[in-house]
């Protein structure tokens, strides 16, 4: 195979077809459901969501819940989190106009440094400040911060089973393949229609579609935390064009020399980059794990 920079270009026709035939399929033949429920927050990869699935079973078939785009977590899930920060970055008060984010770090093709979680806090006046998250604040946040996940999805399933729909997923390769979603939220759905998909691959199709030009030149962010957080610092590491291309000549094995001189980066710039999917799609691959089942026991003869 000859990689290149165009490695991932898709015909959008063709896919879209093909996602639409995907869902018909699944919902109306398998599942036995007559529509679709999407929660839809103002991002690209919802917005292609629905849009595929509206030409999969029609507008009337299918219901938009829109999700909060701010943090607008529930009185309990504050308090979680906010005592773990403060454990780490004692000033932090989010009633006097502290804001908080937590991030990786940002030098992947320079330093091959784990993925070991920050916690940056944003002083009222600006100042910012940020301290490495010993595990247990690290555990604390993250479960905290799941609980909105989880909420929104027991909503989406209200809508779903109040007119015997199916709960739409809206991940995305990036998202779903390395660990960037929650177990039983925004990961438990009735199907994933673009799972399949790179991030870059997404804008294409968008732009196929006619989704609004606002929500395609949006900056994906993680919609968790009350500090401004996009998906690349908070968990990617790197800009998708790099991150999607380097995963993709990964996959199907492109000898690393052939990627370093197409990418114009270094052969340990790749293998870093390399290291740090493997590394993310091991630590997280419990969250694709199905529920294991007990086989049937065995019987005594008579």
């Amino acid at each position: 195979m000859q990689f290149t920079k165009n490695a991932l270009n898709l015909d959008p026709a063709r896919e879209v077809d093909r996602i639409v035939q995907f869902l018909q399929q699944n919902v109306r033949q398998q599942m036995r459901r007559h529509g679709g429920v999407v929660g839809i927050s103002g991002g690209i990869d919802s917005a292609l969501v629905l849009a595929l699935t509206v030409k999969a079973f029609g507008a009337k078939n299918v219901v938009a819940v829109m999700m909060p785009d701010k943090d607008s977590d529930s009185l309990s899930e504050k308090l979680a989190r906010d005592a773990a920060i403060r454990r780490v970055v004692p000033q932090y008060d989010a009633a006097k106009g502290y804001k908080a984010k937590i991030v990786l770090p940002q030098d992947l093709l320079e330093e091959g440094t784990l993925n070991v979680f920050s916690v940056t806090v944003i002083a009222p006046d600006g100042r910012e400040e940020t301290k490495p998250l010993p595990p247990r604040e690290m555990l604390e946040i993250v479960a905290a911060t799941n609980l909105k996940q989880r909420s929104r999805m027991s909503t989406l399933y209200f809508h779903a089973e109040a007119r015997q729909y199916a709960v739409i997923g809206t991940a995305n390769k990036n998202e779903h393949a390395q660990g960037f979603f929650v177990k039983y939220g925004d990961g438990g759905v009735d199907l994933q229609i673009i799972a399949h998909l790179f991030k870059t691959q997404i804008y294409q199709l968008a732009k196929h579609l006619n989704v609004p030009e606002g929500i395609q030149k949006r900056t994906p962010t993680t919609d968790t935390y009350s500090a401004p957080c996009d998906q690349e610092e908070f968990f990617f590491r790197l800009p998708y064009a790099t991150l999607d291309l380097l995963w993709f000549a990964m996959e199907n094995r492109i000898p690393i020399s052939d990627v370093a001189k197409v990418m114009e980066l270094a052969p340990e710039q790749v293998q870093r980059v390399w290291d740090d999917i493997a590394r993310k799609q091991r630590t997280t691959a419990f969250l694709r794990l199905q529920p294991p089942m007990m086989e049937a026991p065995a019987t005594i003869s008579s």
